[in-house]
């Protein structure tokens, strides 16, 4: 993600207990209140008849919340208390939930990516956020330049680290991942989360890597093509490897083929959208994206959230008016939940979610 902030940056403090412990979560700042009707949040571009078969003709992107610093990494979690939305929002170090029937989200995790003793300033939140197979909530953590589970056992929260270094060097901040069918995880490693980005001291890798973590545990590089990896998701037979690029001078999404040992072949340009960078109605930068179940993607960039077959013709978009970071799928894999600068929104769709 590339970070859009309008609005001052709140000082939180939270207190690091033994360990790798973190703080319990957060009270309620703004309790959510019962909704039973949402109002719209931007428009809905249609521009092929295949749209069509995946957005409803009356279907709008519902405002579900908003005043966030920015939102990022909507995962849906089917247990937890009877179906509901954990979001990030990096500047403020929280992860928030949603409940279904309600306007507004309450903080659950807090920290979410930093659980340093000393405070810091820019992006040290969690980002990403996935859930396993087993349905382990897994956190790409800017702060602590890793990817860690949350281990949430008698009202104690503990992160487990699955993956903090390379070769020895620790990460930039991990960004967005995705889990094949098998277990295995894939992630991305640009510079957002470092206080100084890309020039920080602390850096300590000369590149943004593409990462892979196997089932049982083993880390290797898949690539360092790319210049500022961002979103991940794969394919529907999980043969690509589908990857943002948030350079404003390089926006694009790569396709990888990927092979049966897990490695990646050459990577082709999917889609372009270079010359859309600061154009008027056109916020954001390729970031989080998705796949549906007929391999079309749904990825966050220039003016919202782009629809691309998978041919990479542009279908339509869902015009947030926005810097829009990320999407995930919910509900029954029907509905798309959108995470865009300060608002959480969704929208229910004919397709369905791999």
């Amino acid at each position: 993600m590339i970070l859009h902030i309008s609005r001052p940056l709140c000082a939180w403090a939270f207190l690091l207990i033994a360990g790798r412990a973190i703080s319990s979560p957060a009270q309620d700042i703004a309790p959510p209140r019962p909704a039973t009707t949402y109002e719209a949040l931007g428009t809905i571009e249609r521009l092929d008849p295949r749209f069509d078969a995946l957005v409803p003709n009356n279907a709008k992107v519902e405002k579900l919340a908003m005043g966030f610093d920015w939102a990022e990494g909507p995962v849906w979690m089917p247990n937890l208390d009877g179906g509901s939305l954990l979001f990030s929002d990096v500047p403020l170090n929280t992860v928030y939930q949603w409940k279904p029937g309600t306007f507004g989200a309450k903080p659950w995790l807090k920290p979410s990516g930093y659980t340093g003793a000393t405070s810091r300033t820019g992006e040290p939140g969690s980002n990403g956020l996935a859930r396993s197979a087993s349905g382990d909530l897994v956190l790409m953590q800017h702060g602590d330049r890793r990817v860690a589970r949350l281990n949430r056992q008698n009202g104690k929260d503990e992160f487990v680290t699955l993956a903090d270094r390379f070769e020895g060097k620790r990460f930039n901040s991990p960004n967005d991942g995705v889990f094949d069918s098998a277990g295995n995880f894939y992630f991305t490693d640009p510079p957002y989360g470092l206080v100084k980005g890309i020039e920080d001291p602390a850096r300590e890798l000369n590149f943004q890597g593409v990462y892979r973590i196997s089932k049982d545990g083993k880390l290797s590089l898949l690539t360092k093509e790319m210049s500022r990896p961002n979103g991940i998701a794969l394919s529907p037979d999980e043969k690509t490897l589908y990857v943002a690029n948030s350079d404003p001078e390089k926006a694009i999404w790569m396709a990888f083929p990927l092979n049966a040992d897990g490695t990646v072949g050459p990577g082709r340009v999917f889609a372009d959208v270079t010359k859309w960078v600061d154009q008027p109605g056109k916020k954001g930068l390729p970031d989080g994206l998705k796949v549906d179940t007929a391999g079309n993607l749904f990825a966050t960039g220039p003016g919202g959230v782009l629809v691309f077959a998978p041919d990479g013709t542009h279908l339509g978009t869902f015009a947030t008016g926005e810097a829009t970071a990320n999407c995930g799928w919910g509900d029954d894999g029907s509905t798309l939940y959108i995470t865009a600068d300060m608002f959480l929104g969704r929208v229910k769709l004919t397709t369905k979610g791999k």
